[in-house]
């Protein structure tokens, strides 16, 4: 910050020209100056796209606790049998890959500002648990009004996060169409 004012101040207290050394360094100082602001104004605009590494083993942690857990005494949900249906739906050799891959229904997509999320390495770098999670708030909140388009999106959802288990990133896995 005391860069860019120092730049600002050279630039509208001495005009650059290119008459001389000092009107070329006060061109330069400024043009530097300018660009260093920029630049810092952008990393804090984007923000972090990262999950913190603490954040990351809680959702770690809690999907594996999950996982463990016995099947509810309840019966499945019609969000569940949406899910269960996308996965049945996967060809054979897809759904042999998430034999070993929680798929896990979750209410804190709100907090996640997401559909689904992939949490793991790729097939070819298993260095993390895998677990995909799919979750049912967002989904319902933007889908749930037509049974159909629910349907459709989460079947979309769940391939969405498949093609990152299988090592797509995210700009790949859109120009696959999900």
């Amino acid at each position: 910050m005391t860069a860019f004012t120092l730049g600002l101040v050279l630039l509208f207290l001495n005009p650059p020209s290119f008459a001389g050394l000092g009107g070329l360094l006060a061109l330069l100082v400024g043009a530097v100056a300018i660009v260093l602001v920029t630049a810092w104004v952008t990393v804090a605009v984007i923000g972090k796209e990262e999950m913190p590494e603490p954040e990351f083993r809680r959702l770690v942690d809690r999907s594996e606790a999950l996982a463990l857990l016995p099947p509810a005494d309840r019966p499945p949900s019609e969000f569940d049998e949406l899910v269960m249906q996308a996965l049945d739906d996967l060809p054979d050799e897809f759904r042999e890959l998430l034999e070993r891959t929680p798929v896990v229904v979750s209410s804190r997509g709100g907090e996640n500002h997401a559909y689904g999320q992939y949490v793991g390495g790729t097939v070819a770098r298993d260095i993390y648990p895998d677990r995909i999670v799919i979750f049912q708030d967002t989904l319902e909140r933007d889908f749930g009004r037509d049974p159909e388009l629910l349907r459709a999106q989460v079947e979309r959802t769940v391939r969405h996060e498949l093609a990152h288990h299988l090592g797509w990133d995210e700009p790949g896995v859109r120009g696959l169409g999900l």
